[in-house]
């Protein structure tokens, strides 16, 4: 007897088992369509990111199928290129490396039962041509979901200097915005600038966060025994990807001259292509209230994050509206007190202006940073930190938004 379950088909170059970012997502929505009667098709990578370095066991592979609940998740993993420092060239090889492999693993699905939907993950924006190729030949609706606007941001960043490229890069992507069913995107402001490209109607598909597995945790105090601090100590937190958006060099700076506050220590978590030049900084400058942390498990990730007394959300001024922070949604469902650096009228400056949960900062601005954390470990901020996890409830809440989904794309 046929399967009479609706079918989808992902395209995405990140996917679980990555803790953070876009691979973080993906792999949520996909569990969550598995539990509410999709078969899943997806195209992705190994995982790699924000390590720059394929994880074990999955290292040394080619291609790569994988079933999980109960067949209603297949996954086709397939190999690429992985710089371990991904400059604007190297980053151009690894996304077209995965393009070419992911192409060969696409024709084999013209031969399969047909997906109705196509759901295609940017960046890298390209992957739209995929999408499209299938539709061709086999039907079916696609929905490109932006993460990132990619293009701007290498653009911005000064990741590529070349605006030949660039005019090329822009035209493959009005290519596809044209000839794409839908679109959607995280942010007001990046829905702004996507409207800007094309006549469309842009879909509103924010990041969420599953509130039952984060949430405030009360004893405070006991975990901060646990991991090694006094009750007194007051904690500083950067947890994410460590790379070129953040301006993660200032916070060493700051650090030290925190140093004469004796009770105040900070951590960066996570890892990233600019790890390892932060880690020799902080050495060579003697911050010795700063340590370093890998990501942590899904397990541990909502105690650790109740660890810190302030949360930090660092954007270049560049990256403003190009990118909407994914780590901001545990954040706040956890109650925790956010410093953001972001451009007053940016999406994530309004975001948590409007909403009164979080302080919000110029970017670039090391003394106003500075400010911020001395005052935030002296005052009171529950009024804020309670606003945050009531936004976090009423707004970003999985089942709410990807049911919203559902509804709107599928």
């Amino acid at each position: 007897m046929e399967n009479t379950k609706k079918r989808i088909l992902i395209i995405g170059i990140n996917y679980s088992p990555e803790l953070t970012g876009i691979g973080k997502y993906t792999g949520e929505m996909l569990e969550w369509l598995a539990e509410n009667g999709y078969l899943c098709t997806v195209i992705t990578s190994f995982p790699y990111y924000p390590n720059w370095k394929v994880q074990e066991p999955y290292s040394g592979r080619l291609f790569k199928k994988e079933i999980y609940k109960n067949g209603d998740i297949i996954v086709y993993r397939c190999p690429f290129y992985v710089p371990e420092n991904p400059s604007g060239l190297k980053r151009m090889i690894h996304e077209a490396s995965f393009f070419a492999s992911s192409f060969f693993q696409i024709i084999p699905l013209l031969f399969k039962q047909k997906n109705q939907h196509i759901f295609c993950i940017a960046p890298p924006f390209h992957l739209g041509f995929l999408a499209l190729f299938y539709k061709f030949f086999k039907g079916g609706k696609i929905n490109y979901h932006i993460q990132d606007l990619q293009i701007e941001a290498a653009r911005d960043l000064k990741v590529v200097n070349s605006n030949f490229i660039f005019n090329i890069l822009f035209g493959m992507e009005k290519f596809i915005l044209k000839r794409v069913d839908s679109i959607s995107s995280i942010s007001v402001g990046m829905r702004k600038k996507i409207s800007d490209k094309t006549a469309r109607v842009i879909l509103n598909f924010p990041n969420w966060v599953d509130t039952n597995k984060f949430f405030p945790i009360s004893d405070k105090d006991k975990i901060k025994t646990i991991w090694g601090y006094k009750h007194s100590d007051k904690i500083v937190l950067y947890s994410g990807s460590i790379g070129e958006k953040q301006g993660l060099e200032a916070l060493i700076d700051i650090a030290i001259q925190c140093l004469n506050h004796t009770d105040i220590n900070f951590i960066i978590c996570g890892n990233g292509p600019n790890r390892q030049n932060l880690e020799n900084l902080a050495i060579s400058k003697g911050a010795s209230n700063l340590k370093f942390m890998p990501l942590q498990s899904n397990e541990k990730f909502n105690e650790f994050l109740n660890l810190a007394d302030i949360h930090l959300v660092l954007q270049k001024s560049e990256a403003s509206d190009l990118v909407m922070p994914s780590k901001l949604t545990t954040i706040l469902a956890s109650g925790g007190l956010v410093i953001a650096t972001a451009i007053e009228g940016t999406s994530l400056f309004n975001e948590i202006f409007d909403n009164k949960m979080g302080i919000v900062i110029p970017p670039e601005d090391n003394l106003k940073l500075k400010e911020a954390i001395l005052q935030a470990c002296n005052q009171d901020y529950s009024e804020i930190q309670a606003n945050a996890k009531r936004y976090a409830n009423q707004f970003l809440n999985m089942n709410s938004i990807l049911s919203q989904m559902e509804k709107s794309i599928l």
